[in-house]
């Protein structure tokens, strides 16, 4: 079964084709980082006229990457929801268009849970060139798992029961941690986007140089987050320095990193414990964050628990992602119909 998928829910434009559900036979995407990058974050207008510009060459380029024509394809898939309406309308309008001229079945996908199908793409990577790599990249979770799903719009842990089965454990009550590492990247004046460059940064500095509080790491805030209040003892501590030195900037962003880490790690590890399973997996563009991937293994195989990490191509936004999930709701028969609509707060 081959699916064609369009993800257009934010700044990143991208068409997949996946046959059976795991094999990427070409996965484009179009950024536009560098756009919004003088802006400092994403301008909603600008990203959906990209989109526009963008969307009908990068199926093409998908397609002859893919080394198939329309005829070929057995169902459309896009994304619906959460994200910018105006960007996702860009894709559902020409996802309808195709499903429709070829009388195609038509797969709406909520964004979040195409993240975590990341985790099930693996067949088209390299072989794995150490043990470690086999755990980490080249292995798909058992169910039920537990996934942390990071980015810049959310922070949530969900506890994956099977295809198309989640139980949402908790989700952050303000900032998602992307947002915060993009908001002190913008305050420090140190570049756009925020998460890679702060991951960079802070492979020079120290770690424990400053204690910024963990929050809600407690037990009785169960298993939601914020991540405001780190963002705010940032801005607090700078505020009281005469002066930051480029090395107190190293040391401040490693801090940083390493207070947001250590909740998202022990919130995780902890929801697989209580829950009884045997996988953890992480999925969203934090999810590429090298601190993160490392500490989460680390935690992992001391309380014996496998770990699925996507692959960094796969961690930010993609179409293959959504074209994973498409693939199982379509075995389960969860077809759209030519009404769908964006869903801007759409939930998992």
């Amino acid at each position: 079964m081959i699916v064609l998928a369009i993800e257009t829910s934010c700044d990143e434009t991208s068409v997949a084709v996946l046959r059976d559900g795991h094999e990427i036979l070409s996965n484009k995407i179009a950024s536009q980082v560098e756009l919004h990058k003088k802006y400092g974050g994403i301008v909603p207008e600008i990203a959906s006229r990209k989109h526009v510009e963008v969307i009908n060459p990068l199926i093409k380029e998908a397609l002859e990457a893919a080394k198939i024509d329309f005829k070929q394809i057995d169902a459309v898939a896009v994304t619906y929801g959460p994200g910018l309406v105006g960007s996702l309308m860009v894709g559902i309008c020409a996802a309808k268009a195709i499903a429709w001229s070829l009388n195609l079945p038509l797969i709406a996908v909520n964004h979040l849970e195409g993240h975590i199908y990341a985790n099930f793409l693996t067949s088209n990577f390299q072989p794995p060139t150490s043990k470690q790599d086999s755990i980490s990249k080249f292995q798909t979770p058992n169910f039920p798992f537990i996934c942390l799903l990071v980015s810049g719009g959310h922070t949530m842990l969900v506890l994956v029961k099977d295809h198309g089965d989640y139980q949402t454990l908790g989700r952050t009550r303000d900032d998602a941690a992307g947002e915060a590492f993009d908001k002190v990247a913008r305050f420090l004046k140190i570049g756009y986007p925020g998460g890679p460059i702060i991951d960079l940064l802070a492979k020079r500095g120290n770690p424990h140089a400053i204690e910024f509080k963990r929050p809600m790491l407690d037990k009785e805030f169960g298993y939601d987050f914020s991540f405001s209040g780190i963002k705010t003892a940032v801005v607090n501590y700078v505020s009281k320095q005469s002066e930051v030195s480029s090395k107190q900037v190293t040391d401040i962003v490693a801090s940083f990193q390493q207070a947001i880490v250590d909740v998202l790690v022990e919130k995780t590890i902890r929801a697989a414990k209580e829950y009884h399973c045997t996988w953890v997996a992480l999925a969203g563009g934090v999810s590429a964050n090298s601190l993160l991937r490392e500490s989460l293994k680390t935690r992992a195989k001391k309380e014996h628990l496998m770990v699925s990490l996507p692959p960094l191509a796969l961690c930010t936004d993609n179409a293959a992602m959504i074209a994973g999930a498409a693939y199982h709701k379509f075995k389960q028969g969860k077809i759209s119909d030519l009404t769908i609509t964006a869903v801007a707060s759409l939930r998992l």
